[in-house]
């Protein structure tokens, strides 16, 4: 079962945080970029998303500004090892209030299934090193990955607040913090995480990262007891009026049209579908069906033949990886209707399928049975924010 320890926190000393934080780096576009950095010269994008452009030694710049910070006083260590509660109130796609509660603490890093973190999809493989090249340099974690515990009663040993640090409302989601200092309710947490396995939820190449990361140091150190053994984590229970789970549709390229169709009519039913917009997912769900966009807009309804899918897991992208086995193709991720429509229209696809979100039920089901999902089979939202918690790793 995973361990999940406290650590002395470094945080931001101003409790006035909405010019500091940040959505995490891989959500973010170069203007997006562009508006942070200037927001305020102590925003966390200073340091967590060094660009390209900036030179062979931006890792290393990124390192020394947060030491900076630090020395500064922007930035401060807690006086003790502690959680913090972090809790996320939005309304949903589907109109729906939902308060999330997780605790953020150093879950144990190790090979998948040996230390009770778990995958829940397959792990698509990249090529760049920014997370390892920015680790080494900050000796920080400096983004959390999102793990969903599934032992039972976690949430309400969460419930009650801690020490409370800061509060931010960004795009219509109020994020705040607390800190858990108090050595018996530390206990209690992380005695609580100890007894079920973690599944990543989102965060899977951050993971990966921190794996690479510890095995560096205890290479280099032949100790197994540093900071490194650990990683920045948000925890949260699997349960299902907590999350929002939203699809990550499929874009086609190296494939021509009427190939992917043919295909597809292996296992679905054609019929016409209006253009795509804010209503089609709604409106998938009540039908049962997928979502072909054509290259000019148009749409069709994919509804499963009976009988196709009964020897697979009901997960439409399981679904087209079978039907699509035997042909020629690459396969891209984007989330939102308007984006993928674009995407076809103005060429940067041949082609998509619209899919539909996932259930937690299926999520928990998958992870009980040792099964991973499709890469790109979940979108967690809202997005966890980076710059409310840094760990460090001296």
């Amino acid at each position: 079962m995973p361990r999940f320890t406290p650590f002395p926190a470094l945080r931001y000393c101003d409790a006035t945080i909405d010019d500091l934080v940040a959505p995490p780096y891989d959500v973010l576009s170069d203007a997006d970029l562009d508006a942070l950095n200037a927001r305020h010269e102590f925003n966390i994008t200073h340091v967590d998303v060094p660009r390209e452009s900036d030179g062979p030694e931006r890792y290393e710049r990124a390192g020394a500004t947060l030491r900076d910070w630090i020395d500064a006083g922007v930035m401060a260590y807690d006086d003790r090892p502690s959680y913090t509660l972090y809790r996320l109130a939005f309304t949903d796609a589907s109109g729906a209030d939902r308060n999330i509660v997780g605790v953020l603490g150093g879950l144990e890093v190790g090979p998948y299934g040996e230390c009770g973190v778990l995958p829940h999809e397959r792990i698509t493989p990249k090529a760049s090193t920014d997370r390892l090249d920015l680790t080494r340099a900050t000796r920080a974690n400096m983004s959390p990955i999102w793990g969903l515990s599934l032992a039972d009663g976690l949430t309400d040993l969460l419930t009650e607040p801690g020490e409370a640090v800061a509060t931010v409302t960004i795009d219509g989601v109020t994020h705040t913090v607390e800190r858990v200092g108090d050595p018996d309710r530390i206990a209690a947490i992380g005695a609580k995480l100890a007894t079920d396995d973690v599944l990543i939820a989102d965060g899977h190449h951050r993971y990966g990262v921190a794996q690479k990361f510890r095995d560096e140091t205890r290479a280099a150190t032949g100790r197994e007891d540093t900071d490194a053994e650990d990683t920045l984590a948000f925890v949260s229970e699997l349960v299902a009026d907590q999350l929002s789970v939203e699809a990550i549709h499929r874009l086609y390229v190296d494939v021509h049209v009427d190939d992917l169709v043919a295909a597809l009519d292996a296992g679905f039913d054609r019929s016409p579908a209006p253009a795509p917009d804010a209503t089609t997912l709604a409106e998938m769900e009540e039908r049962g069906a997928l979502c072909l966009v054509r290259p000019d807009g148009s749409a069709e309804w994919l509804t499963p033949r009976p009988g196709a899918f009964d020897d697979v897991r009901a997960l439409d992208g399981l679904w087209l990886e079978e039907l699509l086995s035997g042909v020629e193709h690459s396969v891209t991720y984007q989330h939102g209707v308007d984006r993928v429509v674009d995407a076809v229209v103005h060429g940067d696809a041949h082609a998509a399928v619209l899919i539909r979100p996932v259930s937690v039920a299926e999520i928990e089901r998958t992870a009980r049975e040792g099964v991973v999902m499709p890469p790109k089979s979940t979108f967690f939202t809202p997005k966890l924010l980076t710059g409310l918690v840094v760990r460090p790793l001296a």
